[in-house]
């Protein structure tokens, strides 16, 4: 197996201005955001106040030993007990409703930068690859965004305002609880970095692992055919136990972490339990000066409960180290350029995918022009240098050659799925550039070697690129294929369930409906690569004499690798080392007895051996 390599990022500390583009996302709903933010201050101050209602009890009704006036006190403290709850219910509503809403809002975008990637992207990037970062990725930067901000935000407004009450009570004694707090910080920012590190490093191979998986289950039978099982489950195994190990050295880091903060808190306990004490029992004797036992207890709170809200922040920091690696690869995924993508000037008049101005769009004729076209998928390697090409509207034009010669790198240029990195293509004499590619796309058919269905019924797929058509048109196209007999011999006919990716038809009836799809949606240039080459030759040859029928008039280029069926075609193409060698109809390269001739006898002599082999009972 391989795996496409994540990116290498630094080990640099968490990056403000990433997360400032992860909280816009929360922003979108500011209605929630704000009143969930508001809620949270509330109980936090509430939180606070505790403490002070405490130091009054304890001034007013132990020490003195009276109730007088304890009603009204224990009225004050479940009125502020109902309100914190309320406000708690209220921020728990808030931020689960804004968790799903930066989830849904994330995963939008992502998708729709997928939709809008060229070809180019999906040749570099594995699918589990980008599986980890649209699902677990998301959901994990979704819920820290969300819940995260909330404890985030409790714990400094407690903090703040515990600080403060303990100043208004007595600042000497409040410096010398908070004195503990500086080797706090120095400890986050020494071991801040080691957390990220290793944190990274489990993202990366979390994602390998996804590939793994997927990888796996799609290339099932490959690997019991080859009896590769054993070398896999090695392969995952090292991936699995690298991750293993870069998260148990995250987890180790974390685990000196927390510790480190509950043993200063317990020491900033000490010394206000300690020097508190002494001016109780002194008063006035001691530095701090007097001090009354409702205050001391108030002051042990704060002390003891002010390390809780750092302790919650310091896990915050922590897990904002951990999910910077998550954020840095669904932020990456949503900023990806788009390698072929149109110029605001033909937006502008053409419109895009989501608002396309159709009245501007001129009808396509199909006259297709290379003009010294040079393209390269890495510069070392060329693979068309000065390529020039006239196609005339209507014309078929078959394109033949070795593996690696250019064929389908031609056809997804003329489908602008790549875009030439020299020359120009002209689509009806002007440069394709010059329209939108919903212009040029939407008037294409497309049928791939490997035929691929969607979940759904079989009328589902054949109307993917018309999801309007009556039903009689569907079957007209499959009519047209020759696939409406074995649907109907499906249980449910045009209604039956096809299963993931077809799983439930076998590959020349997938290619078929493939077929129908295209028909239906009655492009003016059609492209077959290597279309018919999953088709046993029985239905080879009924889908040959529609295929004729149905390019008449439109503009079609065929990529094929069984020469029997181009021998009608207007034109045939030899390419070679990213050249035309040869060109001509079927007879005039037979006659040339070039390439093209001998690759023709070569096949020719093969079928006639299968067909001999066939007929005394050999397969």
């Amino acid at each position: 197996m391989s795996y496409q390599n994540e990116t290498d990022y630094t080990n640099e500390r968490v990056d403000p201005k990433l997360w400032k583009r992860l909280y816009a996302y929360a922003w979108r709903t500011k209605g929630t955001f704000l009143s969930a933010m508001a809620c949270l201050v509330f109980v936090a101050l509430v939180d606070a106040l505790y403490p002070l209602l405490t130091n009054y009890a304890v001034d007013h009704f132990i020490v003195p030993g009276t109730s007088q006036g304890v009603w009204l006190f224990l009225l004050v403290y479940v009125v502020l007990a109902f309100t914190q709850g309320t406000g708690t219910l209220g921020f728990i509503t808030r931020c689960g409703k804004m968790e799903m809403n930066i989830s849904y809002d994330i995963r939008q975008d992502g998708f729709w930068k997928l939709q809008n990637q060229s070809f180019s992207f999906y040749d570099k990037t594995a699918v589990g690859y980008l599986m980890a970062r649209m699902i677990s990725d998301v959901s994990r930067l979704s819920e820290m965004v969300a819940w995260s901000l909330v404890d985030l935000l409790w714990s400094s407004c407690y903090t703040v305002l515990c600080l403060v009450f303990m100043f208004m009570k007595n600042w000497k004694l409040a410096l010398i609880v908070i004195a503990v707090i500086p080797p706090l910080a120095v400890a986050a920012l020494f071991l801040e970095r080691a957390i990220l590190k290793y944190q990274r490093e489990a993202r990366k191979h979390n994602s390998r692992i996804t590939g793994a998986f997927n990888e796996g289950i799609m290339g099932a039978m490959t690997t019991k055919t080859l009896v590769y099982e054993e070398e896999n489950a090695k392969e995952f195994r090292e991936i699995t136990q690298s991750m293993r190990k870069a998260s148990i050295k995250a987890a180790l880091i974390n685990a000196i972490f927390f510790p480190l903060v509950i043993s200063l808190g317990a020491i900033g306990t000490s010394l206000a339990l300690y020097f508190g004490g002494k001016a109780v029992l002194a008063p006035g004797k001691t530095f701090i000066g007097s001090l009354s036992a409702g205050t001391l207890v108030a002051f042990v709170t704060y002390a003891a409960s002010l390390f809780d809200p750092i302790q919650q922040i310091a896990s915050i920091f922590a897990d904002f180290q951990s999910a910077q690696a998550s954020a840095e690869r669904v932020i990456g995924l949503i900023d990806t350029p788009i390698q072929v993508q149109d110029t605001p000037e033909v937006i502008q008049k053409y419109g895009d995918l989501i608002t396309p101005k159709k009245e501007n769009w001129e009808p396509i004729e199909g006259h297709i022009r290379f003009e010294h076209v040079d393209f390269a998928y890495n510069a070392e390697e060329p693979v068309l240098t000065d390529f020039n090409l006239d196609i005339e509207a209507g014309q078929t034009i078959a394109l033949v050659g070795e593996t690696g010669a250019g064929k389908s790198t031609i056809v997804n240029l003329v489908c602008r799925f790549y875009e030439p990195t020299g020359g120009t293509i002209y689509i009806d004499g002007r440069d394709y550039k010059e329209r939108s590619q919903l212009w040029l796309q939407s008037s294409l058919g497309y049928v791939l070697q490997s035929p691929h269905l969607f979940s759904g019924t079989i009328a589902d797929n054949i109307r993917y690129g018309r999801p309007d058509a009556p039903l009689e048109d569907v079957r007209r196209a499959a009519r047209l294929v020759h696939a409406e007999p074995f649907i109907l011999e499906q249980t449910k006919g045009y209604d039956t369930e096809v299963g993931e990716g077809g799983i439930r038809l076998s590959t020349g009836q997938k290619q078929l409906i493939c077929f129908a799809r295209v028909i239906l949606a009655d492009p003016r240039i059609f492209v077959l690569d290597e279309a018919t080459s999953s088709i046993d030759t029985e239905t080879e040859q009924l889908i040959q004499e529609a295929i004729t029928t149905v390019l008449k008039g439109r503009t079609s280029l065929v990529v094929a690798h069984r020469l029997s069926t181009i021998r009608h075609a207007d034109c045939i193409l030899v390419i070679r080392g990213g050249r035309i060698q040869e060109s001509g109809t079927h007879e005039e390269l037979m006659a040339l007895g070039g390439y093209y001739h001998d690759l023709y006898e070569h096949q020719f002599r093969e079928e006639r051996l299968k067909t001999a082999m066939k007929d005394i009972g050999i397969e």
